[in-house]
């Protein structure tokens, strides 16, 4: 019998399938403006254009602060998770960083702890894109545009990792250029450009004070707005599957800080300027309240695509990401290992469906039924993913002094005792937001089902152990 190239080929990889980890199966097609965008998209979601309402009603104009505060942690976190992912690059979900240097079992907590927290992600932000696309076509149910929106994307992930990485980075492209017009608009404004008064910057006073509800709020602000830049890590699960350098993914994740900064705190300190902050209220979309202000024609349905794009963006990174996580933690065994298998174009399909089904349950939860016991139910998932990105960064934080670096890892990612600082501020940071939530009304509400669903993890996790030890 003849044996084709093609046969050997495949022996090989089926030969090499038990020795080498599951990540190998990937393709490696995301390139550097792939994960540019990915990085800057995963930290610009529908918060920067709606969220942000709350904030500045509740905190004032020193709303701004709680920003800075806000971004100085994720830079943390995310620094460190760079250091890592440079040292040892391509481990798949980012939580197995976490697994490395703190074991197994925090791996396991890590890993659906994040799955979990996208998977609901993915069911809000379909909500959210379905809700926009309604009030342009409601002949359609909201949960049948929800599912259609669903539908689309997770064949786009289903396509290919490239497939993912191009509607990324044009979704994320198109995030960024509203945002740098919008600053440049209100800049302009703010200077007196045009045939009105500019406020210049009395507005940032004019209201009781820069802090008018003291500064107390300032520093409890930061549990409000930190979900909002949650994301930036998305980065480090990508790299499983692009060829680019770990110096490449190191300085990608270390400017994030930069982008922070500009895409948040210089967009709200112009709302706040153009606009008094008790002019303000929860739910309001801050930008579209802003452009119409100044006279933008058309600006609420502008911003209602804009919006719809970073819902989009939001949708499919959930899509991508919750797969990612689960194909690695079922390479670990921490769930069925038929997740771990991949089609013809190297995507762990069984992975995506699995996490975009659990996505249409959520949403369905909460729009496809007039169940009031369902929507209660929606309510109390959400709830439950109210902390777990900070539980999951403080794994990160913690990880890093655990973790095996190389010899030469000081040479090549900095200096270690900085590291150290920056871990240990973060760790502590992200553990007093976490213990002031238990004191603020409505962040209370979050922590407790958050820990709640930690705690049934653990017990899964204890169950798990003792079925091994029995097998």
């Amino acid at each position: 019998m003849v044996r084709t190239v093609d046969d050997n080929k495949s022996e090989r990889m089926n030969a090499s399938d038990a020795s080498l980890p599951a990540s190998s199966k990937l393709s490696k097609t995301l390139r550097a403006r792939h994960l540019a965008m990915i990085s800057i998209g995963g930290i610009i979601g529908a918060g920067v254009f709606v969220g942000s309402s709350t904030a500045i009603s509740t905190i004032g104009p020193a709303v701004v602060l709680s920003y800075i505060f806000a971004g100085i942690v994720v830079f943390m976190v995310i620094k460190i998770l760079a250091r890592m992912a440079l040292d040892q690059p391509g481990l798949g979900a980012f939580t197995e960083y976490v697994r490395v240097a703190l074991g197994p079992s925090a791996g396991f907590v890590s890993g659906w702890l994040y799955w979990y927290f996208w998977v609901i992600v993915v069911g809000i932000e379909a909500i959210a894109g379905a809700k926009i696309v309604h009030g342009w076509m409601p002949m359609f149910e909201v949960w049948e545009i929800g599912l259609a929106l669903m539908v689309v994307l997770t064949l786009v992930n289903l396509t290919s990792a490239r497939s993912y990485g191009e509607f990324e980075f044009w979704f994320a492209s198109i995030k960024v250029a509203a945002i740098i017009v919008f600053i440049l608009v209100l800049a302009a404004w703010l200077l007196g450009m045009g045939s009105h008064t500019s406020p210049g910057f009395s507005n940032l006073t004019a209201q009781g004070g820069f802090a008018p509800l003291g500064y107390s709020v300032v520093f409890t602000g930061v549990t409000t707005v930190i979900f909002s830049m949650c994301g930036a890590e998305i980065i480090t699960v990508a790299a499983a599957e692009s060829a680019e350098s770990g110096k490449t993914m190191s300085r990608l994740a270390g400017s994030v800080v930069l982008r922070i900064l500009l895409f948040y705190v210089l967009s709200i300190f112009l709302i706040v300027c153009v606009l008094p902050w008790n002019a303000f209220k929860s739910g309001d979309s801050t930008f579209s309240m802003v452009l119409e202000y100044i006279g933008i024609p058309a600006a609420r349905v502008i911003m209602d695509c804009i919006v719809l794009t970073a819902v989009l963006s939001c949708l499919n990174s959930g899509v991508y990401v919750t797969a990612r996580t689960m194909f690695a933690m079922a390479d670990k065994g921490d769930a069925p290992r038929w997740l771990t298998e991949v089609n013809a174009r190297h995507v762990p399909a069984r992975a995506i469906l699995l996490g975009s089904v659990f996505g249409f349950i959520a949403m369905f939860l909460n729009v496809g039924s007039s169940n009031e016991q369902l929507a209660k139910l929606f309510t109390q998932l959400i709830n439950a993913s109210g902390a777990i990105m900070l539980i999951v960064y403080c794994f990160v934080a913690l990880a890093h002094f655990r973790f095996p670096y190389s010899a030469d890892s000081d040479r090549v990612s900095g200096s270690r005792k900085t590291a150290n600082i920056i871990a240990a501020l973060a760790a502590t940071a992200i553990l007093v937001v976490m213990s002031s939530m238990a004191f603020i009304p409505g962040m209370a509400e979050q922590l407790y089902p958050s820990l709640w669903l930690l705690a049934a993890i653990l017990v899964a996790l204890g169950i798990k152990r003792l079925v091994e030890r029995r097998a």
